[in-house]
C-alpha cells in the first residue's frame, strides 16, 4: 500500500477576542490507500477540527497536507473545493441534504456540479442507481427527503460521498444522530465499502465503531497521544475487539 494522506506538523490556532487557541498541535501521521482510521478523544480534543483541516474544509494554520502525492495546504479555495468533489467524499452527523430535492436528485448533484471530463449525465444516473441498489435505498429513491428513515437518509449520504468515486471518504460521527439498529447498519456499510478498496477516515466517539476499523488514532488536547493497531487474524469476534479497544483507551484516560 502507498500513503494517500500524509499530515506533517499540523497547526490550528483560533484567535477569540485576541486570545490564541491551539486547538492542534504539531500533528503528524499518515493514511495508506485502504485503511480505515478512527480519530477518537475527548470532547473538544480538536478531533473534528482535524478532520476539517486535512481535508481543506478548514485553512490549517501551519504545517503541511500532502494528498495523493499533491500538497493542498497551499491551494484556493476554489482549487481545494475541486479536489474535495472530485477525489473526496464527505459524511456528516447532521444529514444534510437540500429539501427541495428528491434522494435520488441530492445523490446525484456532486456528479453535476462535477467537472471530470469523459462522464455523461446517464452514466451519471446509472451510477446514482446502482450505488442505491447496493446499499438497500432504491426503493426510495424518489422520496422527499423527510419521507425516509434516518438510517435510510444516512445511507443515501454515503451513496452521495461515492458518486464521484472518491479517493478517500471522510465521516464525521457518521452514526451519532442513529439508533442503534441503524447505526450498525451504517458501519456495516462503511466497512464493507473499506473491503472493497475505499479509504475512510473516521471521527467518532463509539468504541463500538472505532473497534471495526482498521487503526485508531486517540487525540488529546490537540496532539495525538496514542495509536491503536486493530488489526488482528480474523479470530476474534467484535465484542472481542470492542473490549481491547476499550481496554486501550481507559489505560490513556477515556
Amino acid at each position: 500500500m502507498s500513503k494517500l494522506l500524509e499530515v506533517k506538523d499540523l497547526c490550528k490556532t483560533y484567535v477569540i477576542e485576541k486570545r490564541q487557541n491551539h486547538v492542534l498541535k504539531n500533528v503528524s501521521f499518515s493514511v495508506e490507500e485502504g485503511e480505515m482510521v478512527a480519530v477518537m478523544g475527548p470532547s473538544g480534543s480538536g478531533k473534528s477540527t482535524l478532520l476539517y483541516s486535512v481535508s481543506g474544509m478548514d485553512k490549517a494554520t501551519a504545517g503541511n497536507v500532502i494528498f495523493d502525492g499533491k500538497e493542498i495546504t497551499g491551494l484556493s479555495e476554489k482549487e481545494l473545493a475541486d479536489v474535495r468533489l472530485d477525489d473526496m467524499g464527505f459524511i456528516f452527523q447532521q444529514m444534510f441534504m437540500m429539501k427541495n430535492l428528491t434522494i435520488m436528485d441530492n445523490i446525484l448533484l456532486p456528479a453535476i456540479q462535477s467537472k471530470k471530463e469523459g462522464i455523461g449525465r446517464e452514466e451519471k444516473v446509472a451510477r446514482s442507481l446502482e450505488l442505491m441498489r447496493k446499499l438497500g435505498i432504491i426503493e426510495v429513491a424518489d422520496h422527499d427527503i423527510n419521507e425516509v428513515s434516518g438510517g435510510q437518509l444516512q445511507r443515501a449520504c454515503i451513496c452521495r460521498s461515492l458518486i464521484n468515486k472518491p479517493k478517500i471518504i471522510f465521516a464525521d460521527e457518521p452514526t451519532g444522530a442513529l439508533n442503534r439498529t441503524s447505526s450498525t447498519e451504517v458501519i456495516d456499510e462503511l466497512v464493507r465499502l473499506n473491503k472493497e478498496g475505499t479509504t475512510v477516515f473516521m471521527v467518532t466517539h463509539d468504541a463500538r465503531v472505532a473497534a471495526r476499523c482498521s487503526r485508531v488514532l486517540y487525540i488529546v488536547d490537540g496532539n495525538i497521544e496514542g495509536e491503536y493497531n486493530n488489526t488482528d487474524d480474523g479470530t476474534k469476534s467484535e465484542k472481542e475487539r470492542e473490549k481491547a479497544l476499550n481496554n486501550w483507551l481507559m489505560d490513556l484516560g477515556w
